[in-house]
């Protein structure tokens, strides 16, 4: 069903012929979306009894205009409308803070409406001072704080937030230093994470612009800018395969062995913004290199 676009919505009045009569009756008003399929956007109260009256003529209506998904947006005020939409067969399809989404599938064949997200994105920040010291901190809560350990930034990607702009955030809010974001060194996927979800972890190197840590007080115990090899040296790092990775991408890139992916600007398709295409920079600006003088020949 791809994407979609939210417009309001009211109920409206239709003449339907039943028999010899003409009687008029109200439809859920919603908006086609692309891939054959209506939105509503629930803006009207009404009580569940008019309401399944209405959903049941609106269903009728866009089955035989030959409509497949039906999306209902239900926001938080009206909430006495879920166990009757579900009992006419929506289903759960997610929940933000100040909506649910039900859906439906009309058609008798197989189900292509989309799942719900399944992944969310998480970043881990190398930043590193001209003495080869890590910026580190220590957890107030959590496993690492049980085990003691000395760990990178790292948190939660926010929605609509880019990967280099949410790197550059964590550090900021746990430790208090400005930074510029350089390249992904390596991305991890691991599954049934929170709430079931799977995760994609990136690992970014970043330069810092200050160096006085004012570290956070809510969740962050302690900051400090450590020598690399003590950092390495933790007992857990040096046991765990995923950090002893990190170490490894650690060496390589402070020895200029090893590039990541730096982020590239580009245009949206279909919206007026912009997004950002990561890639290996040197690699690519290399290549080109080499086919300028391939043509030169």
């Amino acid at each position: 069903m791809g994407s979609m676009l939210f417009l309001a919505s009211s109920v409206m009045h239709v003449d339907e012929v039943f028999g010899n009569g003409v009687e008029d009756i109200k439809l859920l008003k919603g908006i086609d979306d692309e891939h054959g399929g209506v939105i509503v956007e629930m803006k009207e109260a009404m009580t569940p009894e008019v309401f399944v009256t209405v959903l049941r003529a609106s269903l009728l209506q866009w089955k035989h205009q030959g409509k497949k998904g039906v999306w209902i947006k239900l926001p938080i005020v009206l909430v006495n409308l879920v166990e009757t939409a579900v009992k006419e067969g929506f289903w759960y399809h997610h929940a933000e803070p100040n909506y649910l989404m039900l859906v439906y599938w009309i058609p008798e064949t197989g189900n292509t409406i989309p799942a719900n997200a399944t992944h969310q994105v998480s970043v881990g920040a190398l930043v590193f001072n001209d003495r080869r010291e890590l910026l580190v901190v220590k957890e107030k809560s959590g496993n690492f704080q049980i085990i003691g350990l000395w760990k990178i930034p790292t948190g939660i990607v926010d929605e609509g937030e880019d990967i280099s702009k949410a790197a550059i955030r964590e550090v900021k809010e746990e430790t208090g230093i400005d930074t510029q974001f350089i390249e992904i060194l390596a991305f991890r996927q691991s599954h049934k994470s929170f709430f079931e979800k799977s995760d994609l972890f990136f690992l970014c190197m970043l330069r810092p612009l200050s160096f006085d840590i004012q570290k956070q007080e809510l969740e962050i115990e302690a900051a400090q800018w450590m020598p690399f090899e003590e950092y390495a040296a933790q007992p857990f790092v040096q046991k765990t395969e995923i950090f002893k990775y990190i170490t490894d991408l650690c060496i390589a890139k402070i020895d200029n062995r090893y590039t990541g992916f730096s982020p590239r600007a580009t245009a949206s398709i279909f919206r007026d913004d912009l997004g950002y295409l990561y890639l290996n920079r040197l690699d690519l600006d290399q290549s080109k290199v080499d086919v300028r003088k391939i043509n030169d020949i």
